[in-house]
């Protein structure tokens, strides 16, 4: 009887185990893998994460272009704006204190949280609170991200729910005509 009970036991910890969703997280050298629908063509795109004390910057490396994109931590604190910057302009390309790459400032994150919606590069962003059923999976583990839609066309986001580093890992239907979508997280 002991044997049974403490294999029921074992398999409730291990659904519940397994039931959880995925959170990546960004440390030093963890490698971000997308695919990017970009103007209609699908491109590969790798960020290497480089932290240094309250910063952040991605070694961006995509079909030749190889660039760093450089975070303030005002941005990451506080940023109101999304850089959709490819690297092909500068070896190293120093963002303004107002601008992110791949993900939303803690601040943003946190307006998110606590109203429910959030306002980049001057669009307010809603979240859908109806069962998504386009979530995105990484290595058969659902990542546990919000999914926000514009106010003012049809760009759809879903941001990793991670208060340090929001991470973007989905955007379908932008205006922009680029579409990334996080397919391998790499610690």
């Amino acid at each position: 009887m002991k044997n049974i009970f403490l294999m029921i036991l074992f398999c409730i910890v291990y659904q519940k185990g397994i039931a959880q969703n995925y959170i990546p997280t960004i440390k030093n050298n963890t490698e971000l893998n997308y695919v990017c629908k970009l103007h209609g063509q699908t491109r590969t795109l790798s960020l290497k994460a480089q932290t240094n004390g309250n910063g952040l910057a991605f070694k961006l490396e995509t079909r030749g272009v190889k660039s760093t994109i450089v975070m303030l931590p005002e941005a990451i604190k506080n940023g109101t704006e999304l850089s959709f910057n490819q690297g092909e302009y500068a070896p190293v390309l120093n963002l303004k204190p107002t601008e992110t790459f791949f993900m939303i400032s803690r601040s943003a994150y946190q307006d998110l949280l606590k109203n429910n919606s959030f306002v980049y590069n001057n669009t307010t962003y809603v979240l859908d609170k109806t069962e998504d059923k386009n979530g995105i999976s990484i290595d058969g583990k659902l990542v546990d991200a919000l999914h926000v839609i514009a106010q003012i066309d049809e760009t759809e986001m879903w941001i990793v729910k991670n208060p340090e580093f929001p991470l973007i890992c989905k955007i379908i239907k932008n205006p922009l005509g680029i579409n990334p979508i996080l397919v391998k997280v790499v610690d």
